[in-house]
C-alpha cells in the first residue's frame, strides 16, 4: 500500500512549533546546571583551535589527529604539574608563612610603643594579634557535618572537571561534523546564509582572540619593565607569568601580583633601601594602579578594536558580565555580544528586504 504524505498546514505548523519551543526550554532550564561546564569546554576548545590549526599546517597531520595530540599534550603537561609542582608550592607556602610571621614579629615589635596623635596617646599593640587570631579562626578544622559538605562539593567539582575535559576532547576532535550538522538543520536554500553567518561569526572570535593575545602581550611587556625598573628579583618571568595570566579577566592578573608579593616579601628589592615588606606594599600598590589602567582604558580598546565595537560599549558589557555572571562571562561577553550584532544586522537586513551581503534592496 502506497503512503500518502500529508503536508501539516500553517497554523498546525506554529502550534507545533511553540509546542516544540516549550519543551526545549523547559529541558534546558532543568539541565542548566551543565550549561557552565559546557561553555567552558567549549573556550577552551576555541583558544586551543589555533594551536591545532599550525600543528595541523606545519606537520600535515589530518585535523582531528593534531586535536588528540594537542588535547593529550595539555591533560600530560597538567598532570605533570600536579605532581611536581604541587610539593614545590606547597614548600614555598611554608616560608612564605614562615616570613610572613617574623613579618608580623617585627612589626609588633614596632607598635608595642604607643603612637601620640594630636597630644592622644593611642597603641596598635592589640592589632597584630587580632591579625593572628583571625587567621587561626579561618583555618579552624571543620566539624564531621562541614567535612561530609566538602568532600561532597569536591566530588562534584570533580564530575564536572570530568565533563569540561570530555566535552572539549570531542568539541576540539568532532567539530567540523557538529558545524555540518548545525547549517543542515537549516532549509537547504538557507544553508549559504549560514555559511556565511559562520563565517562572520568565525571572524569575530578570531578579532577577539587576536585582541587577547595583544593585550597579553602589552601587559607582560609593561609590568615586566615596572618590576625591572623596582628591582624585583624575577622580573622577566613575573612581568610575562602576568600578561599570560591576564587571559582569565580580573583573577588571573591578581594571582601573579600575589606570586610577585610573595617574592618581594621574600627577597626584597636589588636595589631599593627598603624592608621586604614595605617592598611587598610598593608591589601590590603599582599593581593596583596598573590593572585599573588596563581595565578602565587599555581592555576596553583593545577588545573593541579587535570586535568592531565601541570601548565605551565594552567596557560596560565587561563590567555587567563581572557583575552578573562572574569571571566566565567578563571572559565571554564581548564575542557573545559582538556575535549578537552580527546576527542582529543580518535579521535587520532580511526584515527590511535588504541583502545582508550588500546591504542593497533584494
Amino acid at each position: 500500500m502506497k503512503h500518502i504524505e500529508h503536508q501539516w498546514d500553517i497554523a498546525f505548523r506554529y502550534i507545533m512549533f511553540i509546542v516544540s519551543a516549550i519543551v526545549i526550554l523547559t529541558i534546558a532550564w532543568y539541565i542548566r546546571v551543565i550549561f557552565a561546564p559546557l561553555i567552558s569546554a567549549a573556550v577552551i576548545a576555541y583558544l586551543l583551535s589555533p594551536i591545532v590549526e599550525f600543528l595541523s599546517h606545519t606537520t600535515h597531520l589530518p585535523r582531528k589527529a593534531s586535536a588528540m595530540l594537542v588535547f593529550f599534550g595539555g591533560v600530560a603537561f597538567i598532570i605533570i604539574f600536579l605532581i611536581f609542582g604541587i610539593p614545590i608550592l606547597l614548600t614555598e607556602l611554608r616560608e612564605v608563612a614562615g616570613n610572613l610571621n617574623a613579618a608580623l614579629e617585627q612589626i609588633q615589635a614596632s607598635l608595642m610603643t604607643p603612637t601620640n596623635i594630636m597630644g592622644v596617646q593611642i597603641s596598635f599593640e592589640s592589632l597584630i594579634p587580632a591579625i593572628r587570631k583571625s587567621f587561626s579562626d579561618a583555618l579552624v578544622l571543620p566539624t564531621p557535618s562541614e567535612a561530609l559538605l566538602i568532600i561532597e562539593s569536591t566530588s562534584r567539582g570533580f564530575l564536572w572537571v570530568l565533563v569540561t575535559l570530555v566535552s572539549t576532547f570531542y568539541l576540539m576532535t568532532d567539530w567540523s561534523q557538529l558545524r555540518a550538522w548545525l547549517i543542515r538543520l537549516a532549509p537547504e536554500t538557507y544553508q549559504p546564509d549560514m555559511h556565511w553567518l559562520y563565517g562572520q561569526i568565525r571572524e569575530v572570535w578570531m578579532g577577539y582572540l587576536r585582541g587577547q593575545v595583544l593585550l597579553m602581550l602589552i601587559v607582560g611587556i609593561v609590568f615586566t619593565v615596572v618590576w625591572s625598573a623596582i628591582g624585583l628579583p624575577g622580573a622577566l618571568a613575573l612581568g610575562l607569568l602576568t600578561g599570560l595570566f591576564s587571559l582569565v579577566p580580573e583573577i588571573g592578573p591578581l594571582a601573579a601580583t600575589m606570586i610577585a608579593a610573595v617574592v618581594a616579601l621574600l627577597e626584597g628589592s636589588n636595589f631599593l633601601p627598603i624592608t621586604n615588606f614595605w617592598f611587598m606594599l610598593l608591589v601590590i600598590a603599582i599593581y593596583t594602579a596598573l590593572i585599573n589602567i588596563k581595565n578602565v582604558w587599555l581592555r576596553p580598546f583593545i577588545m573593541g578594536r579587535s570586535v568592531n565595537m565601541h570601548e565605551g560599549v565594552v567596557f560596560l558589557a565587561i563590567i555587567a558580565a563581572v557583575v552578573t555572571s562572574g569571571v566566565l562571562g567578563a571572559l565571554l561577553v564581548v564575542p557573545l555580544l559582538a556575535s549578537a550584532c552580527v546576527i542582529g544586522s543580518y535579521m535587520r537586513c532580511k526584515i527590511l528586504g535588504l541583502s545582508p551581503f550588500t546591504n542593497t534592496p533584494l
